[in-house]
């Protein structure tokens, strides 16, 4: 059961990253076998759900690393990638009682919504930046934490979601940081 509740947290929680590369990789490690996908999640498999989001992962691979692209893209997804990870928790669980699947689909939905605003909050501010490293280097780093947890879910659940836990920590002290930020006057706003 653990390894179960693993895969769908880390599902969730990396489709809120990086959707088509969560999609992809996982179809494409499924199918070569080097990892047991569950029964609901098979269709990750299929050649044309591989062609699909493999097209899909190249794009985004791309636009993420183009500021202006990456916050549209990032606003866009907002309304794909959280309802993404919470059916894919929810199927990883499809198995079981349907309260444990609609269970894992709202916390999947919550974790796939905490990761996508750390990243859309944190993006938003790197993209204001003149020069384009920083973005570029954010995001190769966002996709090595992709592989990395991915790869923790998969390889050592108790650790991935111990990490979990510290990375969703994080997140609430940076969301809660943003919010303070937004609610702040602006010096230009100020009266003299």
């Amino acid at each position: 059961m653990l390894n179960t509740v693993a895969m769908a947290a880390g599902l969730s929680w990396a489709s809120g990253l990086r959707l088509y590369a969560v999609l992809f990789f996982a179809g494409l490690l499924g199918r070569f076998e080097y990892i047991q996908l569950p029964t609901d999640l098979l269709v990750l498999q299929h050649p044309l759900v591989l062609a699909a989001s493999g097209c899909m992962f190249a794009i985004e691979f791309l636009v993420d690393k183009v500021p202006a692209l990456d916050s549209l893209w990032d606003s866009i997804h907002t309304f794909i990638r959280i309802p993404a990870g919470a059916l894919l928790a929810a199927w990883t669980l499809g198995s079981h009682d349907p309260a444990i699947m609609l269970a894992a689909g709202i916390l999947g939905g919550t974790l796939s919504a905490g990761s996508h605003f750390t990243k859309t909050g944190s993006r938003a501010m790197i993209n204001l930046s003149p020069e384009p490293l920083s973005n570029v280097a954010t995001s190769l780093g966002e996709d090595a934490l992709v592989a990395g947890g991915l790869f923790a879910a998969f390889v050592h659940p108790a650790v991935f979601l111990a990490l979990l836990v510290v990375f969703m920590l994080f997140a609430v002290w940076l969301l809660r940081k943003f919010w303070r930020r937004l609610r702040q006057p602006r010096v230009a706003d100020q009266a003299p």
